[in-house]
């Protein structure tokens, strides 16, 4: 079973005065040319299964010039469920309701989750480590509500740990005061991570050795506070065993920020837990950030959006909503055609384009292409 998006209408959103969009069971095609608010319906669909934009908008962003307040909404439906998220944007602040009740942002993620696939991704192999780390806790956090909360936790904590190295007066043993906090979230958000990404890991393996012909390739994580004992890194996603792992981490967080209180102290800043982490991609053993070409680099993130796909099928028994933004234009011709034959019927797939062209017929028969305009909605 699955619950699939039924109908998203807007009003007064971005570019769009009143605008309505039904979208197909399977692949769902925007073509149209560029600025007339492909990314702006794409980014709606993500705002209300998420609770969050890769935008990173402010409210009065999402606000139609000339208006005073904003709405989309989307409709869900399956599994004998009908369920009916918002927001509104008014007096620069955002409120998302569920079925008319007023919830937090958490309240609209899980229902569908939803993977967004945009050119910006394609370079998520060579940039700083802060981008895949946030590619992963996005995912996590539509997945698990456990791991939103140590997310936030600990980027609270972090925050006011930083706030006192500031302090011209800050000592070790001040420090000390936070680190127990410190650890414990920073060792639990390490477990959720490290569970994750080797569920990532084995899809994204299989995955990438299809589109690129059999070559190997792989995604480790390494903990900026240094290596877990091989012992403790068999039992990640073990559940009994969570208390042992979050035990040998936080014995190896604890002396690491000892060694580093005095750097600490001097440079105003945590130096060492997960916010310092590093997810590392390798083809063939080497290290994709330096060695790899651009195609393979681009190759792993399109095996890593599938394994998202796939984990969280795994996870939730159902697919997400896949939303791909202008992402056909950048790939090669091998590499859309392999990337589309990944898309089957069962995923619901929203995909914007400049260019009808770049799709097979066979993708074009089975699709329902909406052609937007300048104007559209206005």
């Amino acid at each position: 079973m699955a619950i699939y998006a039924r109908e998203l209408a807007v009003r007064s959103y971005r570019n769009f005065e009143d605008f309505s969009l039904e979208l197909a069971d399977g692949v769902t095609i925007l073509a149209g040319p560029n600025a007339v608010g492909k990314t702006n319906l794409v980014e709606a669909l993500q705002l209300l299964t998420s609770g969050s934009s890769f935008r990173h908008p402010a409210p009065s962003d999402l606000v139609r010039e000339g208006s005073n307040r904003a709405r989309i909404a989307l409709s869900l439906a399956g599994e004998g469920r009908v369920i009916d998220v918002a927001c509104e944007v008014e007096r620069g602040k955002r409120t998302f309701t569920r079925n008319r009740k007023k919830v937090a942002a958490s309240g609209v993620r899980g229902v569908v989750p939803s993977v967004l696939f945009s050119p910006d991704d394609l370079d998520m192999v060579k940039r700083s480590a802060s981008v895949r780390r946030a590619a992963l806790d996005t995912f996590g956090i539509q997945l698990n509500e456990t791991y939103a909360q140590l997310t936030a936790q600990y980027e609270r904590i972090v925050g006011q740990r930083n706030s006192l190295l500031k302090e011209g007066w800050c000592t070790r043993e001040m420090l000390a005061a936070w680190n127990g906090a410190l650890s414990l979230t920073g060792a639990t958000l390490l477990m959720h991570r490290m569970a994750l990404l080797a569920r990532i890991r084995l899809r994204l393996r299989e995955v990438y050795a299809g589109i690129a012909g059999g070559e190997e390739a792989d995604v480790v994580y390494e903990p900026s506070f240094g290596a877990l004992p091989p012992e403790v890194l068999d039992i990640i996603g073990a559940p009994l065993e969570r208390e042992v792992f979050i035990s040998a981490a936080r014995e190896v967080f604890d002396r690491a920020l000892g060694e580093r209180a005095d750097d600490e102290i001097r440079r105003g800043m945590t130096l060492v837990g997960p916010h310092r982490d590093e997810i590392r991609f390798r083809i063939a053993g080497r290290d994709a950030r330096t060695f790899a070409s651009q195609g393979q680099q681009r190759s792993l993130v399109l095996a890593w959006k599938v394994a998202e796909v796939e984990v969280t099928r795994d996870i939730l028994g159902r697919p997400p909503l896949l939303l791909l933004d202008d992402v056909m234009s950048e790939l090669d011709g091998a590499r859309r055609e392999a990337f589309l034959n990944f898309i089957q019927d069962e995923v619901q797939t929203v995909i914007t384009t400049t260019n009808l062209g770049y799709f097979t017929d066979k993708v074009l028969d089975r699709a329902k292409v909406v052609e937007i305009a300048h104007g559209t909605g206005s």
